[in-house]
């Protein structure tokens, strides 16, 4: 995060307020239990000015992701969207990080978070590669994580739940000490679900594949975005549970999301993925994706959000 992002204003329930301004109680719910629901969409400096990706389907998500979890959000997704709009505009910036967030506040403790308050929040901030600027040229070496994705009936994985990410976080921090950039978790049946933070795709015999939304994975913007890319060049995207052993004989493996964009992955477990650089397809769907992002030019899918 780039420390300027914190002389900036966040959104907090309707209005804007300074960046140190923006706490909350200590006992609230949302710090004892992880009761809170986030997204993360991107601002992109484009040709045309700033453009945020896919507003609509983030906002449509974060909503969905809260009414899982018996949110009542206290705005509509139209006053939600348009306040990501304004969050970009106030604090003046040409790319961002947006971070809409939906959490429940003081009022009491206790497993029932019926009583506490509905807050929301939206900051943006400075954000740059996720997974560092190398991935996405040359790709990363990631490993098999010892820790599964949690099983459908525990978290719900189709929701963007801060708890959910406990998960994650070991996940992701198992890898690093390990010396890999990222993890690869299987789900509780043992077949692929998806990085710590990012969907995954496979590439093999010329056909793509990803794991099904069954597979405890959640449904990424990004994920989405590629399907419709891939069609462009012919490619049909078959989503189908994905044993663990297919990762090593794979021709290439890509992740996507909203942070780590489209990012290849040149070994797991050390063993070499192709030919160990991003692959043919991949930088075809790669290019495309940041050819629109770039030039502004969406026609052909509307993705992208103008902020005027």
């Amino acid at each position: 995060m780039d420390p300027k992002d914190e002389k900036g204003k966040i959104w907090h329930n309707g209005k804007f307020i300074d960046w140190w301004d923006a706490k909350i109680h200590v006992m609230s719910h949302v710090v004892h239990y992880g009761s809170s629901i986030f997204e993360g969409i991107r601002c992109y400096k484009t040709e045309k000015g700033p453009a945020i990706f896919r507003l609509e389907e983030h906002i449509k998500r974060f909503f969905d992701s809260s009414k899982i979890y018996r949110m009542d959000i206290p705005f509509s997704q139209a006053e939600i969207t348009q306040a990501c709009v304004d969050v970009v505009k106030e604090n003046k910036l040409q790319s961002a990080y947006i971070r809409p967030l939906v959490f429940r506040g003081y009022n009491k403790l206790g497993v029932d978070p019926t009583s506490c308050p509905i807050e929301v929040i939206i900051a943006v901030m400075n954000w740059g590669r996720y997974l560092g600027e190398d991935a996405i040229n040359f790709g990363i070496d990631v490993k098999v994580s010892s820790w599964n994705r949690m099983h459908p009936n525990t978290f719900p994985a189709l929701s963007k739940a801060g708890a959910n990410y406990m998960n994650s976080q070991l996940i992701k921090m198992e890898a690093q000490i390990d010396g890999y950039a990222e993890g690869i978790a299987l789900n509780s049946s043992g077949f692929i679900s998806e990085g710590s933070g990012e969907n995954i795709f496979l590439v093999r015999n010329n056909e793509i594949f990803t794991p099904s939304i069954g597979s405890s994975i959640l449904p990424g913007i990004t994920r989405d975005s590629v399907f419709k890319i891939a069609s462009e060049f012919g490619y049909g995207i078959i989503e189908t549970e994905i044993p663990r052993e297919m990762l090593y004989i794979a021709d290439e493996l890509f992740f996507t999301g909203t942070a780590a964009e489209v990012s290849p992955v040149k070994s797991v477990d050390k063993i070499i993925i192709g030919s160990g650089k991003r692959g043919p397809i991949t930088t075809k769907i790669q290019k495309r994706f940041f050819e629109i992002l770039e030039s502004g030019n969406d026609a052909d899918y509307g993705w992208l959000t103008f902020v005027e």
